[in-house]
């Protein structure tokens, strides 16, 4: 007994020594002079004793780590003493050093004027660019391994004493120091794929098949789209490098020199080939550019690898910080393709205080193994619409198909994060709080089997009802998966009268989507509004109009739709809608001759398709949410209407195309535009013409004309049109005072053209304030957005019709939208 206790002593003495040993020397260091105080750039710093070492960035900043034995690092610099400083091995340890200098005698040095050796190295890179670019292979397929982990950071002593996280206090035991700024944090999310990208270069196709998918921390299965390759990739040939929406210029841009400043710091072996490293850093400041440093093959002038990291002012937001590292290497073939790459995004809302406020880590690691160059398939293969597909087994690969698939193994960090979340998840309270920002989140609060909601409807205020109750709710995903009831019953103290409406939706495929709903309400309604404007129900709605909020009508109202999408973002849609308009109180609808209605109904039938080639979703239960394509939406819309088809009391035809674009025009910022273009055939009411959407609030609308009053224009054939462009702050991060704001400015334009039949215009009476568009309605504006990183005011000028009644000639208007 006595000799197995010693046997296993010895054992774990033997694995605490070897835990020890393996622990790496972590350094985050800053290195200045010690009598200005300045940033020291291009110092070298190396463990005593080794050949691992660094150089200081631009700003004095470096980072060392290794599994060694030395206990000192020595820091080197032209004229500045050679400085010995200890160190803690096997620790994560944050040192700042004043170097001091040191005095020397040099003889006559004659400078004579002539080019920047690193810019002469530039211009060859960009010269070869065609030639070394990965994208410059007519075909190629790699096998892929992502990894994806997100991290809280910034976890101080005071966050975990909270009260409300003493159930969770035992995962702090969890948390370690980044080597990149020095925070503390706590591995939260974890996500590895497997994939296999196909390329071919004309016409340019790229498609990924994921094979394997391993996640922790979240079960939305559509997010499998975005952790593979195609959605997370930087080709630093590029001349913008798009990350979160924003457009970077490249340091090996063909417009570089423009944007960088170049310095040529060393050169050795890299493997088999001979490298220059060159350093750069912007020209000015609060451009959205990058510093770092990359190497230069000598005889092919490619990037061999490369780091780069965000500048600190860049306008973005919620990001502190950002680096890219990448590594590439040369096939058999002479083609440059990636090898590896890392990218590393520290996330927080308040960049202004970036140690004193949790925020997160993203990290994202790519390897690329087993190369197929110039091996084509079939084109069908390359024109297939979907381009990303996931495999139907990708969720269900056991543990010891990782352990032999991996390009990586995991990390101390990585490991543990499946346990961590599995045990989070299955505690109450974390769930209660999930709870909580999804009621925020969502709009409605949930309760088991059913939600309540949406809450921001449950009181408001208007001319006609006076208060407003409303109560309502719909099933959760734990009632069926399949199927989702809604209903809602509201009631006003002026009128007195019930209101009330509810539905379903019957999920038939979530991915394409397939799904049939039907709606039924007797409710009041805003003829005249955008789908995208406020409800008319909705609380902050009632205290921002500028008129009152009197034009609403009585309607009946039964739509159902069925949707057929064909592969993500090509559908088709077949609706059927049968409405009766009743005017409120003792009002009537007046026809020719005195012939006057109490109600007017209509019954039609509508085929829509709508076109966005490549766009993405993530898909929540029973809804899904557009990530956007780089593609123009197109949409056809024709209406037939039926009449004596469910009392129907008239015959019509109806035709839409809308056309949604954007692009970007390099550095100074991206324009977006719409068209509509519309004609309705049948001699109709007002009502059911096409009355161009007006906003009567203080709160922008992009879809709306916003200087335009309800119900203040008619036509039956139209023209409309809506470009806007936004600078990004190109010219608000050029004023000082002004820059630190990172304040944003936009402009835009709207106009309508239309007309108005004879027919249509003398077969019911107008409203008094309703008009014909004899010109072009034209509306302008001039805004400042990312105001507090949220909010967006405009400047809004009506530029024709000004002699109307109750309208707003000029308004400043409020909008609120979060972008990066």
């Amino acid at each position: 007994m006595i000799k197995a206790c010693t046997f296993f002593f010895v054992l774990f003495l033997a694995a605490l020594s070897s835990n020890i040993c393996g622990q790496s020397t972590r350094i985050l260091g800053y290195i200045k002079d010690s009598l200005s105080n300045e940033a020291l750039p291009f110092v070298s710093v190396a463990f005593v004793g080794t050949s691992i070492g660094t150089t200081t960035d631009f700003e004095g900043n470096f980072k060392l780590e290794a599994n060694t034995n030395a206990d000192s690092i020595q820091i080197s610099c032209l004229g500045y003493k050679k400085t010995t400083i200890a160190i803690k091995r096997g620790q994560f340890q944050e040192i700042s050093i004043l170097l001091p200098s040191e005095n020397i005698t040099l003889d006559e040095v004659i400078i004579l004027p002539g080019e920047n050796p690193a810019e002469i190295l530039l211009k060859k890179v960009i010269k070869e660019k065609r030639y070394n670019s990965p994208d410059r292979s007519d075909f190629y397929e790699v096998d892929v391994y992502n990894k994806v982990q997100i991290d809280a950071n910034n976890i101080s002593d005071e966050f975990k004493q909270q009260r409300a996280l003493k159930k969770f206090d035992w995962i702090f035991n969890y948390t370690d120091t980044s080597l990149i700024n020095g925070k503390v944090y706590l591995p939260l999310f974890l996500t590895e794929s497997l994939s296999k990208v196909y390329f071919r270069g004309n016409p340019r196709s790229k498609r990924e098949y994921i094979e394997a998918v391993k996640v922790s921390g979240i079960e939305n299965e559509s997010i499998a789209q975005y952790l593979g390759n195609m959605y997370q990739n930087v080709n630093i040939y590029d001349n913008l490098i798009t990350i979160f929406d924003k457009n970077f210029v490249s340091p090996v841009s063909d417009f570089g020199l423009s944007y960088y400043k170049y310095y040529l710091m060393d050169s050795t072996f890299i493997g088999d080939d001979w490298c220059y490293k060159v350093m750069f850093k912007p020209r000015r400041k609060q451009e959205l550019t990058f510093s770092g440093n990359f190497w230069i093959v000598d005889s092919s002038f490619a990037v061999k690898q490369y780091e780069m990291r965000v500048v600190p002012d860049a306008n973005i937001n919620f990001v502190n910080d950002l680096i890219i590292e990448q590594h590439y290497f040369e096939t058999d073939s002479g083609y440059w393709m990636p090898e590896k790459e890392n990218l590393v995004i520290d996330f927080n809302v308040n960049q202004n205080n970036q140690k004193g406020t949790m925020g997160f880590y993203g990290h994202k690691t790519t390897s690329y193994k087993n190369y197929i160059i110039g091996q084509p398939k079939e084109n069908s293969f390359y024109n297939d619409p979907e381009r990303v597909v996931v495999s139907d087994d990708a969720y269900t690969k056991d543990d010891a198909f990782w352990l032999t698939s991996r390009h990586d193994t995991l990390d101390k960090d990585e490991k543990t994060i499946y346990f961590v979340v599995d045990s989070v998840k299955k505690m109450p309270r974390f769930n209660t709080y999930l709870d909580i920002i999804n009621m925020f989140l969502s709009g409605y609060l949930n309760w088991g089997k059913v939600e309540i909601g949406p809450y921001a409807s449950m009181l408001s205020f208007n001319e006609i009802e006076g208060t407003r109750f409303r109560f309502g709710g719909r099933t959760t995903y734990c009632f069926s998966k399949k199927i989702r009831p809604s209903a809602y019953i509201a009631w006003g103290t002026l009128d007195q009268e019930f209101k009330y409406g509810g539905g379903f939706l019957w999920m038939l495929n979530k991915n394409p989507r397939r799904a049939f709903n039907i709606q039924y309400k007797h409710d009041m309604e805003q003829l005249g509004m955008s789908p995208t404007g406020f409800r008319e129900d909705f609380l902050l709605a009632s205290f921002i109009t500028r008129n009152p909020a009197n034009k609403l009508t009585m309607v009946n109202e039964l739509k159902s739709h069925y949707e057929h999408e064909w592969f993500p973002g090509f559908s088709n849609t077949v609706r059927f809608l049968h409405k009766d308009i009743t005017p409120i109180g003792d009002s009537v609808f007046n026809f020719g001759e005195g012939t006057t209605c109490e109600k007017i109904t209509t019954s039609e039938i509508t085929f829509e398709m709508r076109f966005a080639y490549k766009e993405r979703f993530v898909y929540n239960d029973f809804n899904r949410t557009s990530m956007g394509t780089t593609f123009p939406i197109i949409q056809l819309r024709y209406s037939k209407g039926i009449k004596d088809l469910w009392s129907g009391n008239y015959n019509y035809q109806k035709a839409s195309i809308y056309f949604n674009d954007w692009f970007n025009i390099g550095s100074l910022g991206w324009s977006k535009y719409v068209i509509e273009v519309g004609k309705i055939w049948g001699r109709l009411p007002y009502p059911f013409l096409k009355m161009h959407e007006g906003n009567e609030t203080f709160f922008f609308d992009e879809t709306s004309f916003n200087t335009m009053n309800y119900f203040e224009f008619v036509s039956d054939e139209w023209v409309s049109l809506y470009y806007t462009h936004r600078f990004d702050g190109l010219f608000l991060n050029h004023i000082p005072l002004m820059r630190k704001l990172k304040w944003r400015e936009v402009i835009w334009g709207k106009g309508v053209i239309g007309s108005l039949s004879d027919a249509n215009r003398s077969y019911s009476e107008f409203p008094t304030g309703m008009y014909t568009l004899s010109k072009p309605f034209l509306e302008a504006g001039v805004g400042i957005e990312n105001i507090f990183k949220f909010l967006r005011i405009d400047g809004v000028w009506r530029l024709s019709y000004l002699d109307h009644p109750d309208i707003a000639k000029f308004q400043i208007m409020f909008g609120m939208q979060v972008f990066f």
